[in-house]
Parts: C-alpha cells; structure tokens; sequence
C-alpha cells in the first residue's frame, strides 16, 4: 500500500459493505434465543456440553466483535505486518474482513478462519467477495476442533478466538505450537472462558495478558 492510498479497511468496497454488514447485525432478531430463560441462556454460552445447541440457536444472530475491536483487529495485523492469521467463529464475516483487509495492506498472507454452521459459512462466502479479500481467506467448516488440527502454517502471527466460549482452551492448545514469538491472541467475551483467562494470565504460562475494552482479552506469546 502506497502512503497516499487509502487504507482497505476506509475505502471501497470494504468500509461501506462492514456499515452495511454492522447495522445488519444491529438489526438482527433470534426468538430461539431471547425466549430462553436468562440462567439456561448463560449455562448454554458456558457449556462444553451443548454449545452446538447454543450456537444452532442463535444461528440467526450475527454475535460480530464490536466496531472497536474490529478496529483493534485491523490495526494489530497492520502493525505486526501479520502474513499469518487464524480466526476461530467466522460467524458472517465482519471480523474476517477486517483482518483480510490488514493482510492486504499488509501485501498479502492467509487468513484460515473455521465455521460450523453452514448457512453463515454461505454468506461470510458472500461478503468476503463482496469485500474482494477472498484470495486471501480459507473458511473451513465444520467444529474448529477438526478444522485446525491440520494444515496449518508453520508459523502464526494472530490468532482471534470468537466461536464457542468453553473451547478457547482448546483452540488454543491445538494452535500453540505454531505461535511465534510476539504472536497476539485476542478472545471476544474472554469473561465466559474462565478457564481460558486462567491460562493466559498464569504467571510463567508464557503469556502477558490483560483486559481490553470490558470483555475481550489481549495476550501476547512471549519468547
């Protein structure tokens, strides 16, 4: 990107289509979900037995990352000139756009995302063409627990956790190996992972952690 060229993520098509996309999501409406009592709500989002339950339900709602922290996305891929990027959650895009959009100004890189549910698969597909970043992007289906067992670059750069809370854990232990150096991981709604906070805040866990904005958590692997 030349210094006088608009950055991806401010031009078009990415900054009308992510406005679009946000005020869709704004919009959007799950009588599965807001019938649910308040207590059985939380024990779904907090369970590693039934989030597929939890996750079929809310399959309309776009549950995105906040314009803030799609933001913070951009501006940490840019700032590490990230080349490699795993996202956890694809939902219908609007974080994998931003971070393809940093890949791009970056000069180019993969961005592996993974996703369950197919219908959000169809159109995360959808706007990331729209967004023309879909040379950068591979949307993987099917639990990320499968999805990110292979195939994976040798080294990580980013990693952003934003599917089902209970397994950040998990998705964590299947990437660590391949973190680099300085590799950032950033957890949308890190509050409902007790056990992840735990991990990456435990001295000498090889992580420095903290809180950003209210409920995501920003680590970084150390050397």
């Amino acid at each position: 990107m030349t210094p006088d060229k608009a950055p991806t993520l401010m031009s078009a098509p990415v900054a009308p289509l992510l406005d679009r996309l946000f005020a869709e999501a704004d919009a959007a409406t799950s009588p599965a979900v807001s019938n649910l009592a308040p207590e059985e709500l939380q024990r779904l989002v907090g369970s590693r037995d039934d989030y597929v339950q939890f996750y079929g339900l809310a399959k309309d709602l776009w549950l995105p990352v906040s314009r803030e922290t799609g933001m913070l996305l951009y501006m940490l891929a840019r700032a590490m000139r990230a080349q490699h990027i795993v996202e956890f959650g694809t939902s219908f895009g609007i974080s994998t756009v931003h971070l393809a959009a940093a890949l791009r100004d970056n000069g180019g890189g993969k961005l592996i995302t993974t996703e369950f549910e197919p219908s959000k698969i169809v159109r995360a597909r959808q706007h990331v063409e729209e967004a023309g970043l879909a040379d950068l992007v591979e949307i993987r289906e099917g639990d990320a627990l499968s999805t990110l067992t292979a195939n994976l670059p040798e080294t990580i750069d980013l990693v952003l956790l934003d599917g089902a809370k209970p397994l950040y854990p998990d998705i964590l232990a299947l990437l660590e190996s391949r973190l680099r150096p300085g590799a950032m991981i950033v957890a949308d709604n890190a509050d409902y992972s007790p056990d992840y906070l735990a991990r990456v805040r435990s001295p000498g866990a090889g992580y420095l952690s903290l809180p950003f904005d209210g409920d995501v958590e920003l680590s970084v692997k150390l050397g």
